[in-house]
């Protein structure tokens, strides 16, 4: 099962304290709590502002050698400025220091409001555009004004880099999409959004990243055992280079085929403290709890 990461969008939650945080632990050992609960944590903040290369240091530090983060791309890219006139904050964001995760990088996130239709064009420019290794990404990061001298990275300039998009708007549910992002090996998210917008199971990477965001109530509900189970096994399929038979897809041609595929799953159903205790059962479920350090909810061991 090595390759399967499963975790939470962002940590740092009130309604989580007291409950999934357990009472008497310091908020500034949050992600250390939750990093030794779940194997994977996709970094939201990101989204919202730019972070500080001394910041992504410091949860490198405090997470496990085997964790892995995922990251969410700035909204000022895909909200914002809506893919136009990105050179120079795309090397911004790459010099404001997700490379300074090192072996802990996964994918990157770049998820598109409900407003924004499919351009063939700008998405084009974009994948053109995104660094697909460590060595494009560090050269991307050097052209930045805003962070001087970024600090060369630690892993090897050819070590590749992944890209995850997630999209919610209906336009996109056509073969030319599809195959734009075959042709460049990025992944199309899978979503579950209770619903709202399109929920897509395309192999188009040689991973997948899958975003639970309530299959109910949006951001709210919690996934009952049936629900972890179904995800379970779809999980097991793409890990074992196989499409679910049932497989929600819209184009037409065959698949590319692999003997195995990465998976990265965050649950994001968080305002009625679901996605934690989700992560944690959907690992279980999988076999790959035995080696977390604790128990969400409880304070024990280095947490004393």
């Amino acid at each position: 099962m090595n390759g399967i990461h499963i975790g939470i969008s962002g940590w740092r939650y009130a309604p989580w304290r007291g409950d999934f945080y357990p009472e008497g632990l310091l908020q500034r050992r949050e992600l250390e709590y939750a990093s030794r609960a779940v194997s994977s944590i996709e970094i939201n903040g990101s989204f919202y502002a730019l972070q500080t290369p001394e910041r992504f240091a410091g949860w490198y530090a405090q997470t496990p050698d085997d964790f892995v983060f995922s990251v969410k791309a700035p909204r000022y890219i895909t909200h914002v400025r809506r893919l136009r006139e990105i050179a120079e904050p795309l090397a911004n964001f790459f010099a404001s220091g997700p490379l300074q995760l090192g072996e802990k990088l996964g994918p990157f996130l770049w998820q598109f409001p409900p407003s924004f239709k499919f351009d063939q064009g700008l998405f084009s420019e974009l994948f053109e555009q995104l660094p697909g290794t460590i060595g494009q990404a560090y050269h991307c990061a050097l052209r930045s004004r805003r962070f001087a001298d970024p600090q060369r990275p630690s892993l090897k300039a050819d070590t590749a880099l992944r890209h995850a998009v997630e999209i919610r708007h209906a336009s996109f549910m056509q073969d030319d999409f599809i195959e734009l992002l075959r042709q460049h090996g990025i992944a199309l998210v899978v979503a579950d959004m209770a619903g709202k917008w399109p929920l897509l199971e395309e192999l188009t990477a040689d991973f997948m990243y899958l975003r639970l965001h309530g299959d109910k109530e949006l951001y709210a509900s919690g996934y009952d055992e049936q629900a972890l189970d179904q995800w379970e096994q779809r999980i097991r399929s793409w890990h074992q280079g196989r499409q679910p038979a049932d497989a929600r897809r819209i184009s037409q041609g065959p698949e590319p085929s692999r003997k195995s595929r990465a998976v990265y799953c965050y649950f994001d159903n968080d305002l009625k403290v679901r996605a934690p205790y989700d992560a944690r059962r959907l690992l279980e479920k999988l076999g790959l709890a035995d080696h977390l350090q604790v128990r969400p909810g409880q304070l024990s061991g280095e947490f004393l």
